[in-house]
């Protein structure tokens, strides 16, 4: 189960992504400031740090810049959160070491979906998305493979990367322009039916496993864990 640590000072904000996080099975500690946070960095190193910008006493860009000049830290994935939006601050944390941001207000399944994203470029969860399970289907990244309670499942490139996808975000409801950017590699809100031919093919190859995929009508599809 991946380590997330969150230094926020908005408790209401530390709440929320709390309680996203260790319902989507990561297990996750949040700090109000740096001086909370260091002890804990000496106890245990997360797999990926959630990190705001202002925070009280020392910034989360000062945080940033010594995690990244002490060794045992230096590779730790971190996502800045901020509420600034202009492109000299987005830079400036990009070029300390910042793998990622999220601008405030943000979504939490943006957040969710990025926070995967980042573990994935870093290898903290190869093994884990390698070898997906939900319900009686299983898909095998290593050797592009599918089956529903053992038996082989032939799929073609597309539907096993949308099968691959979907799998990856369990739980969590994907819109259909979420789907189209990260499968197709565009947006268009006129190919959203690609999305539904797609998914109908894919629920008919996978029998009875089929039922792990869930329209959420008016959004887009989810796929249940089992």
């Amino acid at each position: 189960m991946p380590l997330i640590y969150c230094v926020e000072d908005d408790e209401n904000i530390r709440e929320l992504v709390s309680y996203a996080l260790q319902n989507q099975q990561f297990d996750t500690r949040t700090f109000a400031d740096s001086e909370a946070f260091y002890p804990a960095m000496e106890e245990a190193l997360p797999d990926l740090i959630l990190l705001d910008i202002m925070l009280p006493g020392e910034s989360g860009l000062d945080i940033l810049k010594n995690l990244r000049k002490n060794p045992r830290t230096a590779e730790i994935p971190v996502i800045m959160l901020t509420a600034r939006t202009s492109e000299y601050d987005i830079v400036k944390g990009l070029n300390i070491g910042a793998d990622d941001y999220v601008t405030k207000p943000f979504g939490i399944l943006e957040l969710i979906s990025r926070i995967k994203a980042v573990l994935r470029r870093s290898g903290k969860t190869a093994k884990a998305s390698a070898h997906l399970q939900c319900g009686d289907v299983r898909l095998d990244s290593l050797k592009h493979e599918v089956t529903v309670n053992g038996e082989a499942i032939s799929l073609t490139a597309k539907e096993f990367e949308l099968l691959h996808y979907l799998m990856l975000n369990a739980g969590i409801v994907l819109q259909r322009e979420q789907i189209m950017e990260s499968v197709w590699g565009f947006t268009y809100a006129g190919e959203s039916r690609t999305i539904d031919m797609h998914i109908k093919s894919l629920r008919q190859k996978l029998g009875e496993g089929g039922r792990i995929i869930k329209t959420i009508r008016g959004v887009g599809y989810r796929v249940d864990e089992g």
